[in-house]
């Protein structure tokens, strides 16, 4: 009867996921917030149908969802941008980490909840979804713009500083006392980040050769054991499973099969992100999200603004204009899988019982809002030009105050004073 019951629920959360993403589509919202919304509306915490009455039923189908995700983002992401970047990207990606972590320590602390509910609270702002991010570039066609190339750079810093935070963060929010414990934890994580990049940096060749198959079939199976052994070895080691995923897509990246396994993980990768975000939802109760409405409002707001923020600097670094900072404002605004993992993390400490319903409607919000205000990104790059010029005219009117009035007029048109 169980086996029944989980397919059950997988069928219909296929299916209910789909034919909201149809209904949504139709009248323009992204698939992301209506993946979820389905999960929030047949889940165990409203009323009505409920198809799936324990999220768990869906557990190894989200992971893997969430690593197929971030295994494209890596075939999508290249060593020689990273490269090329430099100082740049890294620049880019620490200015995204210090403001939107700054923020949120400083938000954590303003609400006096604990030191360790605020270090819990500057993780939670301050880093961006991947799983999300990568969705909304898909699904808006944005694989290819020069932006996207700094978006995914500031994914990278982001994903390799939460390795660091998550391996430092377990034991300080758990009450350890050894520090010795958690720079080892610490160590280990980061020398197995630094293996696989050595395998993507020189060892593509070799693995290119381990699964060069003409068989579409045979490649299917090597790159997904490929990516599903390393993210639970990563798992194993201290590291977010999802940064060993997308380590695998980076090293099969520089392979000669990578066009054939972007074409053939794509399917695939649709269906598992579809259950992914579902099963979020169906960890939602809105009935406590009430309690935190007030604190939740602010953190939205300042994410909003330090967002915006951050993207107009990254957007200044590489020589881009109002367009591109919006697209990079907007596609990095929403919050997801890192939140959902601090949110496990601080209920297992036993740490404030608020953090657990504000994390979850603050993630609601932002993974709804993120692809809504990326499809619309355009209104917010107007803004920003409106504003530029605003600040140019009263930048000129300051150091010239006689300019309108003394300016002569073009022979050719008559004067209108």
């Amino acid at each position: 009867m169980g086996h029944a019951d989980t397919l059950l629920a997988m069928g219909g959360a296929f299916l209910a996921a789909a034919f909201l993403a149809r209904l949504g589509r139709r009248i323009g919202l992204p698939t992301i917030p209506l993946f979820m919304l389905a999960g929030i509306l047949l889940g165990p915490h409203t009323p009505g149908l409920v198809l799936v009455d324990d999220p768990h039923q869906l557990e190894m189908l989200s992971a893997l969802g969430l690593v197929l995700l971030l295994f494209y983002l890596g075939l999508e992401f290249h060593l020689d941008d990273v490269r090329n970047g430099g100082r740049r990207l890294v620049a880019a990606g620490g200015i995204y980490l210090v403001l939107n972590i700054g923020a949120g320590l400083g938000f954590g602390f303003a609400l006096g909840w604990g030191v360790r509910e605020a270090l819990v609270l500057a993780g939670v702002l301050g880093i961006s979804s991947s799983a999300i991010v990568t969705k909304i570039l898909i699904d808006l066609g944005r694989i290819g713009r020069p932006e996207t190339r700094l978006i995914l750079g500031v994914i990278v810093v982001e994903d390799l500083f939460l390795a660091m935070y998550l391996a430092v963060l377990q034991p300080v929010i758990g009450g350890a006392e050894n520090l010795t414990d958690a720079a080892l934890q610490a160590a280990k994580a980061f020398a197995f980040l630094l293996l696989l990049a050595a395998v993507a940096r020189y060892g593509t060749r070799l693995v290119g050769r381990l699964i060069a198959v003409r068989d579409n079939e045979l490649l299917v199976i090597s790159f997904l054991g490929a990516a599903v052994l390393v993210a639970g070895v990563s798992e194993a080691l201290g590291v977010a499973d999802a940064i060993g995923a997308f380590m695998v897509g980076l090293i099969f990246a520089g392979t000669p099969s990578a066009p054939r396994i972007r074409r053939l993980v794509h399917p695939l990768r649709d269906a598992f992100a579809a259950v992914f975000f579902f099963a979020f939802g169906l960890a939602i109760d809105p009935a406590d999200l009430a309690s935190v409405a007030a604190p939740l409002a602010v953190a939205v707001a300042l994410t909003l603004v330090m967002n915006v923020a951050a993207g107009l600097i990254a957007a200044r670094l590489y020589g881009y204009g109002p367009r591109p900072a919006a697209d990079i404002a907007t596609t990095l605004l929403a919050r997801g899988e890192f939140a959902l993992i601090l949110a496990a993390m601080a209920a297992g400490a036993g740490l404030d019982g608020r953090l657990a319903p504000f994390i979850a409607g603050y993630v609601l919000v932002l993974a709804v809002l993120g692809p809504v205000m990326a499809g619309r990104s355009d209104r917010l790059a107007a803004a920003l030009v409106a504003v530029r010029n605003l600040v140019r005219r009263e930048r000129r009117a300051v150091r010239d105050p006689g300019e309108a009035d003394t300016a002569t007029p073009e022979p050719t048109k008559p004067s209108r004073s």
